[in-house]
């Protein structure tokens, strides 16, 4: 195995590894190409998530941003568990999410808080839990 084919697994599997309950695009890719799935695989997950200007965490923030901007609503409950599993800050998260209302609008906020919310109760880990104040 080749050292981008296993930057790919290695990355695969801190992001997708725990907590989601949904096969992965690339699943659905290899039902129509093997080989143009494993090329977008190691492209994505083993060259461009795995670089290191921006970590895992910073990416699923700026992927999960985007995608409820887009109203991309399945592949960021895809993307927020990766998130999570990748240790993003549950309460930035959301924030990030709030922060869509003067971009994309209030609509694009409701639909990522409702997949977030989905996505959070799935893995148990709703209500999120607030920092006590001081």
């Amino acid at each position: 195995m080749g050292k981008t084919e296993d930057k790919t697994r290695e990355t695969a599997k801190k992001l997708f590894g725990e907590g989601i309950q949904m096969d992965p695009p690339y699943f659905m890719w290899k039902e129509y190409d093997r080989d143009l799935a494993n090329d977008f695989s190691r492209f994505i997950t083993g060259n461009l998530y795995s670089r290191t200007v921006l970590t895992l965490p910073e990416r699923q923030m700026a992927a999960c941003a985007m995608l409820a901007a887009l109203g991309a609503g399945e592949e960021l409950r895809l993307h927020v568990n990766a998130a999570l599993n990748v240790g993003c800050d549950p309460q930035k998260l959301a924030e990030i999410f709030f922060q869509l209302a003067t971009y994309a609008g209030m609509p694009a906020v409701n639909e990522a808080l409702a997949v977030y919310r989905d996505v959070l109760k799935e893995r148990g880990q709703w209500p999120i839990e607030r920092p006590a104040k001081t």
